[in-house]
C-alpha cells in the first residue's frame, strides 16, 4: 500500500507555474494548473539537473505540458513522457487534495 505524504498546502503553489519540494529525499517539481495538482520528478533527465519546477507551463494540441527550462524539450504533466522524445520520462507521482492540503504518494 503507497505512503501519503503531505507536502504543502494549496495556498503555498502558484497557479500555472512549478514549486519544487522534496518527497522521501527525491526533488520533485509540483504544478497548479486548472485547479488540479501535478507532480513530477525535478530532475531533467537530458539537461541533468533538478530544474522542471522552474520550467514554462503550456499545452501542445491539447496535452498540458512543462518545458524543460535548459533545453526547452516538453514533458507531459499527466504522463511524464517527453513529447520530442518518447524514449524520456518524468517520474509522475499520484497527488491528492484533502482539505487544503497537498498530499503526494
Amino acid at each position: 500500500m503507497s505512503e501519503w505524504v503531505k507536502i504543502c498546502a494549496v495556498s503555498d503553489l502558484i497557479a500555472d507555474a512549478g514549486v519544487p519540494a522534496l518527497f522521501k529525499d527525491q526533488a520533485i517539481a509540483l504544478f497548479y494548473v486548472n485547479d488540479q495538482v501535478y507532480a513530477l520528478s525535478n530532475y531533467d533527465p537530458i539537461g541533468q539537473a533538478n530544474v522542471m519546477s522552474r520550467g514554462i507551463v503550456g499545452s501542445i494540441k491539447g496535452e498540458l505540458v512543462v518545458a524543460s527550462p535548459l533545453y526547452k524539450e516538453h514533458y507531459s504533466l499527466s504522463t511524464g513522457k517527453c513529447l520530442e522524445k518518447p524514449e524520456v520520462a518524468l517520474t509522475v507521482y499520484s497527488v491528492k487534495v484533502e482539505g487544503g492540503d497537498v498530499w503526494v504518494s
